[in-house]
């Protein structure tokens, strides 16, 4: 009888074993977290470059398949894609750089125009001013000698940086167009060269749904920046503003900014109102009115378009763009939503760590249907080397 409930007896062991592995696990991720930032930061001139590369080579990866399509050899495919990235980045600089150059000959007297509006609205708070005016000659110290030290010029910095720059562009053209012609050489390792075919299987469609995720996220992003370029242009030509299609380029490229982007569009355009108008409602009148539009483009279109698939959690997105603008600056910023993106794709496939079931004693990384196992009872597997992609996970 005893031997017969061995086998049915539940072990401890295995438990405690998964358990131990878990915490080692979560143990190494929370160092691995905490040191990431600064490792990055730290090797910004490699893990930058290589990064950029990454994202677009996903991005580049259904221009280069379509182009192989029509006819031209992978090599030739994977070339006239890369090279669209220096087009993009040179209209981009003749349509918002140039100008703005021009606008800035214009900063001091729209200066001057803001500090008017802003002194004839404080008119109506001025006892308030009396009042702190004596305060602070009440607290005032006395003269202290006032030490300036000299900052290099501007054309001393550019100077300083165009090398680095030039040298770390080069690098991205080149881990992008080798990313990208060995793309199929990388999905032929992973269904091919694996003694578990279905883990191959499941590296493939993960790499075929973060490829699918990230360039239809982007994609869509774009074409919605591109319209609220266009509206935004047409709008600073009714309105009489200076070089409208600058206005319009700089709308559509801070679109892809989410929250922060529309946030500095609005102050540029309220600051360029007030300095150029000369009431105070006639220069709010052009941030008022992008304003309405980013609410209607953002609360209905973006949502409508995007549906809820592709949808992400506003505290990511933050956190995100928190995380990668402390690492890598301003291009930390544009590159954050398509990492977060990458992640995602990752985690719907791989599975979230279960942080607050692992303090009650489940486990870390709990067990997944895999999704080729349960297609094939509701017919919904979508093939690997297909075209289409299943964002549901």
């Amino acid at each position: 009888m005893d031997r017969q409930r061995e086998p049915h007896e539940p072990s401890a062991w295995p438990r405690r074993e998964r358990r131990l592995v878990s915490t080692l696990v979560l143990l190494t991720g929370v160092a691995v977290i905490l040191a990431l930032p600064f490792v990055l930061s730290a090797g910004s001139e490699f893990f930058l470059p290589v990064t950029i590369s990454l994202i677009l080579s996903i991005i580049l990866s259904p221009v280069a398949n379509f182009l192989r399509r029509v006819g031209l050899p992978n090599a030739i495919a994977c070339l006239v894609s890369v090279l669209l990235v220096p087009v993009a980045f040179s209209l981009v600089a003749l349509l918002i750089l140039q100008p703005s150059v021009a606008l800035l000959a214009q900063l001091p007297q729209l200066t001057r125009q803001i500090v008017e509006h802003i002194e004839n609205v404080r008119g109506g708070f001025s006892a308030f001013t009396n009042i702190a005016n004596e305060l602070a000659s009440l607290t005032g110290s006395a003269g202290q000698t006032e030490v300036v030290v000299a900052a290099p010029s501007a054309v001393e910095q550019i100077a300083t940086a165009t090398p680095a720059v030039v040298f770390e562009t080069v690098l991205i053209v080149l881990f992008t167009f080798f990313m990208l012609e060995a793309r199929f050489r990388m999905r032929r390792k992973l269904l091919l060269e694996r003694e578990d075919f279905g883990a191959s299987v499941r590296a493939a469609r993960i790499l075929r749904d973060v490829q699918g995720q990230v360039g239809t996220y982007i994609l869509t992003a774009s074409i919605i920046a591109a319209c609220v370029g266009v509206i935004v242009a047409l709008g600073a030509w009714a309105l009489g503003l200076e070089a409208p299609v600058m206005w319009g380029g700089l709308a559509a490229l801070l679109n892809l900014l989410p929250y922060f982007g529309p946030l500095v569009m609005t102050f540029l355009l309220a600051a360029f109102g007030l300095g150029t108008e000369a009431s105070v409602l006639a220069g709010l009148a052009p941030a008022a009115m992008y304003l309405a539009m980013h609410t209607v483009e953002a609360n209905f279109v973006t949502p409508v378009i995007l549906g809820k698939r592709l949808t992400l959690s506003p505290i990511a997105i933050l956190v995100s763009m928190s995380f990668f603008s402390w690492v890598w600056g301003v291009a930390g910023i544009f590159l954050s939503v398509p990492i977060l993106l990458v992640g995602v794709a990752l985690f719907q496939h791989v599975g979230s760590p279960n942080f607050v079931g692992f303090v009650f004693g489940e486990a870390l990384f709990p067990m997944q249907e895999d999704p080729a196992a349960g297609s094939s009872a509701t017919g919904s597997e979508t093939p690997v080397n297909g075209d289409a992609v299943n964002y549901e996970g």
